[in-house]
């Protein structure tokens, strides 16, 4: 699925596309709806480029079993465990 957001939308935002959305990821992952892997595939970052973009915006990180799980598959299909 895919949301349309009016072009009268972002202009009242005062934000780009990518700023809203951006914005649309921190606030679902600070609501515990997506989790650090999740929101960084969102916004196209590694997860530590996700983790700066939280220190920059003075979020916390939660961290809990199924991310770790997720962080082991990952490190899994990398070859590093």
């Amino acid at each position: 699925m895919s949301l349309l957001i009016s072009d009268e939308l972002i202009q009242a935002s005062g934000l780009s596309e990518a700023e809203l959305l951006e914005e649309l990821v921190l606030m679902l992952f600070q609501q515990e709806k997506i989790t650090l892997g999740s929101a960084s595939r969102f916004l196209r970052m590694t997860q530590l480029e996700f983790q700066a973009l939280l220190a920059d915006k003075n979020l916390c990180i939660h961290y809990d079993v199924d991310e770790l799980h997720e962080d082991v598959e990952s490190l899994k299909e990398l070859g590093l465990l």
